[in-house]
């Protein structure tokens, strides 16, 4: 065992003396392991000590002599989460790989029952029933899938469906899940198909006093309450951010604990990698930055989306409390505070309020960025993003009172061969003008026209039977040859007009509980391409 701190940096390790147990999660989560079925879900901002949990509870699993398979969905890339089959085959395949099986995913994939039946099979047959041993699965990062709604909707409550099996079939008490993420799932599911509520909850908080001071002495410090009390003011109990400090005060004997403190907030204290990290990441997401900005400077008249304030439990720089959002860590108020002074050029405000006008400007910063997020760029539509969360929403709603649902999905016939005569700033103002062509004939309160890819929008139609809809696609088409955008290619034959026109599929369902979402996106999918077969200029409902 080594006494002396090693800098705070992933998980603490097995042998570590640093280790600061949370009692009683330790005992629960080691007697839980053992029962047959078992599932534990593991929630805790980022750098909360999931991963130093996790750890203990696989080398307890091990010594009980339980085989480990440990998946990040980190690790998948956004072609493969887009994509259910995709994402269940890779995930079946490694944790073949893992348990050192071969893999045999042909024999058990049949697209005739569909990915999820298909991997719920291989799962039994192919793995439980060839091993000697419980397995344990670790789901590291599960919110990572939060972004992708349609597969979150399809694999999350396959995890659950598991769970399940193991009360009626023996084989399935031998799989036991542990399931770790950051933040609630902001993707609507039915409380009978969400993996969290089922299972034993493990929620990790900040450290306590006492378990500040315990650290402090492992560190061998000469440390009192006061210590703790200024410690805490300004990081609370964060493990990582508690961990820095004292780390530092071991390591540097002449320092002291106000000193730190003093500089802490700014990029030359001992938290700037921490803090760095944090900034980027809003960087990166404006929408998430603007919000947080809000936050910093006490708006309390902002609404916040459910979503964003999901995504900033994760990273930790919020806490909610009955939907109430606050601010974690003084530490976090400080440096973004200034942050925003930097930016604005306002380096007299310290402790007061920011104007009004100021606020006022951030807000419609935030609500331009909001309509920005939603909408593609080009055709001002809403985007794919967009599309897909309306239509989840309509199934959603549709499927209490058992009423249709119509969906157009529709492409420019020979568009890349138009784009590459034509050119691009042409194609583009194409795409514009046949986007409005879309718009007219689907004009009604409930409907949604997006764009869904290069060259393909979708119409979301709810409460619109097949009859009608087929009038909508009928009038999308002759709104789109109206436009009379010319498409007369020397030595190239093969197009049913020298005008631009678009192919349709459509698909009507109604809209049960026993209905998929998916069926009607892929039945549509399939009704264009069998349109475009034809020639072009078609219409082909479903």
């Amino acid at each position: 065992m080594n006494n002396s701190p090693n800098y705070p940096s992933g998980p603490v390790p097995l042998d570590s003396p640093f280790y600061i147990p949370r009692p009683p999660v330790e005992e629960l989560v080691y007697e839980e392991i053992g029962k047959p079925g078992a599932l534990i879900r593991i929630k805790g901002a980022k750098e909360m000590g999931k991963s130093s949990l996790m750890l203990r509870i696989v080398d307890y699993a091990k010594n009980l002599g339980y085989q480990i398979v440990a998946i990040d969905f980190q690790q998948f890339d956004a072609d493969c989460l887009n994509n259910l089959d995709r994402f269940l085959r890779s995930f079946c395949l490694q944790v073949t790989k893992q348990l050192n099986l071969e893999p045999n995913l042909d024999e058990y994939w049949d697209e005739d029952i569909g990915s999820k039946i298909s991997c719920s099979l291989y799962f039994r047959w192919h793995i439980l029933e060839n091993l000697t041993s419980p397995l344990v699965l670790v789901l590291n990062e599960v919110n990572e899938l939060f972004e992708y709604p349609q597969l979150t909707q399809d694999f999350l409550p396959l995890l659950r469906s598991w769970y399940e099996e193991a009360k009626q079939v023996p084989i399935w008490r031998s799989l036991r899940l542990i399931v770790v993420y950051t933040t609630e799932v902001y993707v609507p599911l039915k409380i009978t198909q969400s993996p969290f509520n089922i299972g034993l909850p493990v929620q990790l908080a900040d450290f306590t006093a006492e378990q500040v001071e315990e650290l402090a002495k492992l560190h061998q410090l000469e440390w009192n309450e006061s210590h703790t009390e200024k410690l805490m003011a300004i990081v609370g109990g964060h493990p990582i951010l508690v961990r820095l400090a004292l780390y530092h005060l071991a390591t540097h004997p002449k320092e002291t604990l106000e000193n730190l403190l003093n500089s802490a907030a700014s990029d030359t204290g001992i938290y700037t990698d921490h803090l760095q990290r944090l900034s980027r990441t809003l960087e990166e997401d404006p929408e998430l930055k603007i919000v947080f900005q809000n936050l910093i400077l006490g708006n309390k008249s902002l609404e916040l989306p459910q979503n964003l304030s999901y995504k900033l439990e994760s990273l930790g720089l919020v806490n909610l409390t009955n939907k109430q959002v606050k601010i974690s860590q003084e530490l976090y108020q400080k440096y973004f505070w200034q942050k925003i002074q930097a930016e604005i050029d306002l380096p007299g405000i310290k402790d007061a309020k920011f104007p009004a006008n100021i606020m006022t400007s951030l807000a419609k910063e935030y609500q331009k960025l909001k309509q920005l997020a939603e909408l593609d760029e080009l055709t001002q539509l809403a985007n794919r993003r967009s599309f897909e969360k309306k239509l989840q929403d309509y199934w959603n709603q549709l499927s209490d009172t058992q009423e249709p649902l119509s969906l157009i999905i529709g492409e420019i016939d020979f568009f890349k061969v138009y784009k590459s005569y034509y050119g691009e700033k042409q194609a583009n103002h194409c795409l514009q003008e046949v986007a409005q062509a879309f718009i007219q004939p689907s004009k009604s309160e409930h409907t949604l026209v997006a764009r869904y890819g290069d060259a393909q929008f979708a119409v979301i139609l709810p409460r619109i039977d097949k009859s009608a809809a087929v009038e909508i696609a009928k009038n999308i088409q002759a709104q789109v040859q109206g436009l009379k955008i010319e498409l007369n290619i020397p030595d190239y034959s093969g197009f049913p007009d020298s005008v631009v026109t678009v192919s349709l599929g459509l698909t009507t369902m109604m809209v049960t509980a026993n209905s998929a979402l998916d069926e009607l996106i892929s039945r549509t999918g399939q009704a264009l391409k069998s349109a475009q077969i034809i020639g072009g200029n078609y219409l082909k409902s479903v």
